[in-house]
């Protein structure tokens, strides 16, 4: 791994060194002897060499000191002024030697990035282990997503049969509702209509004059269930007591009440007799 970045970093070196030195030879070599401009290009570049070596040495330690940074990029940009101005002096091929002036400065680019990559290396035993990391926590973001998918489709069916359920008791309340009333009415038009009262009245006055018999509706509510043993125990009225008690209820107002209305005051009194023998007094008075 730490090949991809050393090997560009020596490689760039090692061409911006060999063409800064050729230039400054064919540059200066026109106007002094060529030793002395060989001389002068083997200065920068060992120079530039000399100040790198230097910074690998301290980053290989740990340490970093900016003197010796600063003058490793003054001997860097030498190099590339040098390569620069020889490009803007030749004849013919200026843009050629524009286009490799930078080198000298690419060269310590490649160097920083080399050396920002060493500060952040890691182990292969510590890259495995935040691999492991970083593997767990997805695997546990995918169950946790797939747990809230699997209940948020849970809680939609649930709900999907809950309201289906529901809609069909309210239709079949709403449909008995309806036959009911429907019930209730024709019942209340059969108890007033003048037919059957006239029906009523010609049965029953043959039987008994002067009594027109009343039709009454069912009684449709809640009901006080009465426990055999409180039957059992409760005092047995005779006939003659019971019919006494239900012509005195009936007789308690003006007109007379009419059977449902004397069987519930009977009753409030605290009387006790089955519904047969009650009926059965009521028939004896009536009639």
């Amino acid at each position: 791994m730490k090949a991809k970045t050393v090997l560009p970093a020596v490689g760039m070196t090692a061409i911006s060194m060999v063409l800064t030195l050729a230039v400054v030879v064919m540059w200066l070599g026109t106007a002094m002897p060529w030793p002395v401009a060989l001389v002068v290009g083997l200065g920068i570049d060992g120079g530039w060499l000399a100040t790198l070596a230097y910074e690998r040495r301290l980053a290989a330690q740990g340490d970093h000191s900016t003197p010796v940074t600063v003058v490793g990029w003054s001997f860097g940009l030498i190099a590339t002024g040098v390569l620069i101005a020889h490009a803007l002096t030749a004849e013919g091929s200026t843009g050629a030697w524009l286009a490799v002036a930078w080198l000298p400065v690419a060269a310590k680019a490649l160097w920083l990035v080399h050396g920002l990559w060493e500060r952040t290396a890691l182990t292969g035993e510590a890259l495995d282990a935040i691999q492991g990391i970083q593997q767990e926590a997805r695997d546990e973001a995918a169950v946790a997503r797939a747990r809230l998918r699997a209940e948020a489709t849970t809680e939609e069916t649930r709900l999907t049969a809950v309201t289906q359920a529901g809609a069909r008791v309210a239709h079949v309340q709403a449909k008995t509702a309806n036959i009911l009333s429907r019930a209730w009415s024709t019942l209340e038009e059969a108890r007033e209509g003048e037919d059957t009262g006239r029906a009523l009245t010609s049965v029953t006055t043959r039987v008994t004059p002067g009594v027109t018999s009343r039709w009454e509706l069912p009684v449709w509510g809640p009901t006080e269930p009465v426990s055999p043993f409180a039957l059992e125990t409760a005092g047995a009225l005779t006939d003659e007591a019971l019919d006494a008690l239900v012509d005195q209820i009936r007789h308690s107002e003006t007109p007379a009440l009419s059977y449902r209305e004397m069987a519930s005051r009977f009753r409030a009194a605290g009387h006790s007799a089955s519904e047969v023998r009650l009926r059965a007094a009521w028939k004896r008075l009536v009639a």
